[in-house]
């Protein structure tokens, strides 16, 4: 029994059948459902392996997703939600994070093993979460079949055997082969693991559930596991990626050709190491604009407005825009005067010099020229929430999380005057920013986009009435757990915790 006088698991183990399967979406939507319940509710990944972060107000650094499930479950999001985060820099190497802050690196060959230390930070954040809530959801790691990772295992299965938590296993149908994932899964689990595995749910079904449903009672025959829910595509419904900036709900509203002049074609280089892709999320859910994702010179060449995102790896990614022609592209499109926005990252390289001895530890090398900075790597992380203003408009939704520092270098040569724009400056129509975050300020958002399509020529304008960005996340999460009490037995879900139990 616990301090809650209740019996049973503290919580329960949203796990998938691979990654992007959709762990990240049901435990955001289960976190709202259960909190509009009455139940005090925080979300947990024990491990998360993403270059999308965000600061708390206690001034660590999570995994962008959990820190949404935290505001899901309307909640402060802390670093014992996210406490270990692996931030990948090269395809070999990645940099820790332990409770928000900085904690060395882990190479490839230490992934299966030697990671001890990071096993009970990770239980004992969630020690911490078990104490402080009624009910924890948290989200796996890739899968729980990956044997090959069981013997180091504390995100998935060595998570539920530490606390003996009830393992729903989710599949995403639109992949294909659904039934074999999830059969596979459970096959591929030794007896005392598959002893927790408790629920499965299949995730972005379309069509007649009727014709599912004998597959789904052949694999409940032969695995004695239950299905609690079969969740429709919801077209609606996005979250803040972890890994990658191809959302669906882009793809599906983005083509740069033949739209019409009231509307704002925004093209986003798609970094190798890309960096807090969700910083360009207030701009694809903007009434007009049309966002699309790309590595093309030409798409890039046609927008109207082309934005560098945040990289984990500045001057590599700076050296393959090179490669690719995009270093071009952005020349000309400054000589053309038509717009640039640098954030982080892609600010670094819209400046003069890199000096890196740290993250990418290449020494200095030459930026893009078209801006007044110098950026210098220092071992210190910067994580850090500012505040600000442009043009009169509040910006306080901004976080910073960097090691270069860029500070101002003036040159004659400059032809236009640089102007401040928040932290960054701003040179004729090339706007750039440390921080990330920032358009998430509406207004501030809407004011910039206006300046932007006036300078790019687009008859643009913000739409009168249309919801915030933190609004329409509002919405999404609520739309998300409507779905999940409609069309996944909650009830069922909660009986396998301490929640359930009624002694």
């Amino acid at each position: 029994m616990n301090q809650t006088g209740r019996c049973g698991p503290s919580g329960l183990l949203v796990a998938g059948t691979s990654s992007d399967a959709g762990k990240s979406v049901v435990v955001a939507g289960l976190c709202r459902a259960f909190v509009r319940r009455g139940l005090r509710v925080a979300p947990f990944k024990a491990q998360n392996m993403s270059n999308n972060s965000m600061v708390c107000l206690d001034g660590g650094e999570i995994g962008r997703a959990q820190w949404l499930q935290a505001v899901a479950a309307r909640v402060e999001p802390t670093t014992a939600m996210n406490p270990v985060l692996l931030k990948p820099g090269t395809d070999r190497r990645s940099f820790i994070v332990v409770r928000g802050e900085p904690a060395g690196t882990l190479e490839a060959g230490q992934y299966a093993a030697g990671r001890g230390h990071l096993r009970d930070a990770a239980f004992a954040a969630y020690r911490e979460l078990d104490e402080s809530y009624d009910l924890v959801v948290c989200e796996g790691a890739g899968s729980p079949a990956e044997v090959n990772l069981r013997a180091g295992d504390y995100v998935n299965m060595g998570l539920a055997r530490e606390f003996g938590l009830p393992v729903v296993v989710v599949g995403d149908i639109d992949r294909g082969g659904i039934l074999a994932a999830l059969y596979g899964t459970w096959a591929l689990l030794d007896e005392e693991d598959r002893a927790l595995l408790k629920s499965f749910v299949i995730n972005k079904f379309r069509g007649d559930v009727a014709v599912l449903e004998p597959g789904l009672d052949t694999i409940t025959e032969r695995t004695g596991v239950p299905f609690h829910g079969v969740i429709p595509w919801l077209l609606d419904v996005w979250l803040d990626s972890e890994d990658t900036l191809e959302v669906g709900h882009w793809r599906a509203s983005t083509a740069l050709s033949a739209t019409s002049r009231d509307r704002l074609k925004v093209a986003v280089v798609r970094l190798p190491r890309i960096s807090n892709a969700t910083d360009v999320d207030a701009l694809a859910a903007e009434p007009g604009v049309d966002l699309l994702v790309t590595v093309d010179p030409a798409v890039a060449e046609s927008a109207d407005l082309l934005v560098l995102p945040g990289s984990r790896s500045t001057a590599g990614d700076l050296e393959w825009l090179r490669e690719r022609g995009l270093a071009d592209v952005v020349a000309a499109r400054v000589a053309a005067g038509r717009p640039v926005l640098g954030v982080c990252g892609g600010y670094q390289m819209l400046g003069h010099e890199i000096d890196d001895d740290v993250e990418g530890r290449v020494g200095r090398v030459q930026g893009l020229g078209h801006l007044p900075v110098r950026v210098e790597f220092g071992e210190a992380k910067v994580l850090a929430r500012p505040e600000g203003a442009w043009a009169g408009h509040v910006v306080d939704t901004a976080y910073e999380i960097h090691h270069g520092i860029a500070s101002h270098v003036s040159s004659a040569a400059d032809p236009v005057a640089a102007q401040p724009f928040l932290d960054g400056w701003q040179v004729g129509a090339v706007w750039g920013t440390m921080w990330h975050g920032a358009l998430e300020s509406d207004g501030f958002r809407r004011a910039w986009l206006a300046e932007v399509a006036a300078a790019a020529g687009s008859e643009w304008q913000p739409r009168d009435g249309a919801a915030g960005f933190a609004e329409r996340r509002e919405q999404m999460l609520d739309t998300l757990a409507d779905a999940l009490e409609q069309h996944v037995d909650l009830d069922a879900l909660l009986a396998l915790t301490r929640m359930g139990d009624p002694s």
